[in-house]
């Protein structure tokens, strides 16, 4: 009999109802669609973090300033940021090899430099790696030439989008072996390296600047970041960030360093012939030690990273040490998925504050038309809470309808979209959503929550018109009529 006496009131008002459907039915849609394109995206940059560069879990030195693998993730500090060294490195990794939940845990050394190789010179991103723990950590990682960097080996290797771009540059395709050449420098310095090419790599999910790593030896690192190498240190004041200077520069004299020691001494030919010659790599005499920027592990599945990264922080902050998730140590590519998402969702907070003044407005218009129903209910004994379930009833039979069709209609556009086969042009576009072609998957956990918004938001409309509606008198509805 009640739900009845709500149908008939619905069908009774069909105009209203059907505004306020279509109201709330658009909002869920937009938000159906928009927050699955972004956590399709989320998800997609996860993999391809997780899978290829930063694990689930990366600890760095305890700063201010929050890192990523290569370096700050303010832009503006960045600049001129250097990557600090983890003190207590040995202790950290004792003390974390004995966390469950751990899957793998490998090393690493950033830097950056300028790379020639066959006469094509570009900026690149160095990574100093453990090489048998770091390859099995990241399935991501495919070996297309060569092979992998092994334990002690000098070497580096690149991409297969960094290889093409120097064929098209120089009509050779960098051959296994290849000499490469590293520099480092600033106005204070300089450093050079030269390592062979020992393989050519891709990631299984590139994103935007991963083509930009290359894959190195630690040592190389360290001696271009002038990192504490072969039992003797060289300051973290002569860590070379050569590229705030122009390339011609390089020689100038400006980019000779001379310590103490050495100012002594006549500048010669024999002299720069011996300082070069700290910078080069002889693998007769390979050099050993040295320190790290980061540890970064793999938990197992199942295992939340965030559970353990507040475990793990209160036992390493005496140590000054933080622990950070795949996100941070990504940088500015994840976050922005983040930031993306709060800005959506804040527009779809207005658009829905809109909807919401729009919809009490339709009930409050529906409630003084039924003032003669309302007073005649109330006149045969009807109570205020029976009045109220009555409306709420009448308007969460309204939301679920819009729910369910601002749901159904997501569904099919996201199928429409994906009959397309829309080709994305965009780099970032393409490495957030994984493929050239865009592809839109249904979430079933963002179907839910917008399905339970929907129905959400069509009782709080209710709730002033109702009040409204409990305060209509008898009398009211004998001089309706």
């Amino acid at each position: 009999m009640f739900f009845s006496l709500a149908i008939r009131s619905i069908i009774r008002n069909f105009k209203d109802r059907a505004v306020i459907v279509l109201l709330i039915a658009v909002i869920t849609f937009v938000f159906f669609i928009g927050n699955s394109i972004i956590a399709n995206a989320n998800r997609n940059i996860r993999e391809i973090f997780i899978e290829s560069i930063t694990g689930d879990v990366v600890l760095q030195k305890s700063a201010e300033v929050t890192m990523n693998l290569f370096g700050a993730n303010v832009p503006v500090i960045d600049e001129f940021f250097t990557i600090p060294v983890l003190p207590a490195y040995d202790l950290a990794m004792e003390l974390i090899s004995g966390e469950n939940g751990i899957e793998g845990i490998t090393s690493q050394v950033s830097g950056k430099a300028v790379m020639d190789m066959l006469g094509v010179r570009e900026a690149v991103l160095l990574a100093g790696i453990d090489a048998p723990s770091y390859f099995p950590l990241f399935p991501g990682i495919l070996l297309e030439e060569g092979k992998f960097l092994s334990a002690g080996e000098y070497g580096a290797m690149i991409t297969v989008e960094r290889a093409q771009r120097i064929e098209e540059k120089t009509g050779q395709w960098p051959e296994v072996g290849t000499p490469i050449k590293l520099t480092s420098g600033s106005s204070v310095g300089f450093k050079f390296r030269e390592v062979p090419l020992t393989g050519i790599f891709r990631y299984q999910n590139p994103g935007q600047f991963m083509n930009e790593i290359v894959i190195t030896d630690p040592q190389t690192v360290r001696v271009l970041n002038s990192i504490q190498v072969a039992g003797f240190t060289e300051t973290q004041e002569t860590s070379l960030s050569y590229f705030g200077n122009d390339l011609d520069d390089l020689f100038g004299e400006s980019f000779f360093f001379i310590d103490e020691e050495s100012a002594e001494n006549e500048f010669s030919v024999d002299f720069l012939h011996n300082y070069l010659s700290d910078s080069s790599t002889e693998i007769n005499n390979p050099e050993t030690g040295g320190d790290w920027n980061f540890i970064i592990m793999r938990l197992k599945k199942g295992f939340s990273s965030s559970s353990f990264i507040r475990n793990i922080n209160k036992k390493l902050e005496p140590y000054g040490l933080t622990a950070v998730d795949w996100r941070i140590a990504s940088g500015t590519s994840a976050i922005l998925i983040l930031l993306i998402m709060a800005l959506f969702n804040a527009g779809i907070f207005l658009v829905g504050a809109g909807g919401i003044i729009a919809i009490i407005n339709i009930l409050l218009i529906s409630v003084f038309r039924r003032v003669r129903e309302i007073g005649t209910l109330r006149a045969i004994g009807a109570s205020d809470a029976y009045i109220r379930s009555l409306i709420f009833c009448e308007n969460l039979i309204v939301a679920v309808i819009a729910a369910f069709s601002g749901i159904l209609a997501g569904s099919i556009f996201i199928q429409w979209i994906n009959s397309l086969n829309l080709k994305l042009s965009n780099e970032l576009l393409i490495s957030i959503l994984n493929g050239q072609i865009l592809r839109i998957e249904y979430q079933p956990n963002i179907a839910g929550l917008s399905f339970i918004i929907a129905v959400i938001l069509g009782l709080v409309v209710t709730i002033y018109p109702v009040e409204t509606a409990v305060r209509i008198e008898p009398v009211q509805a004998v001089q309706k009529g």
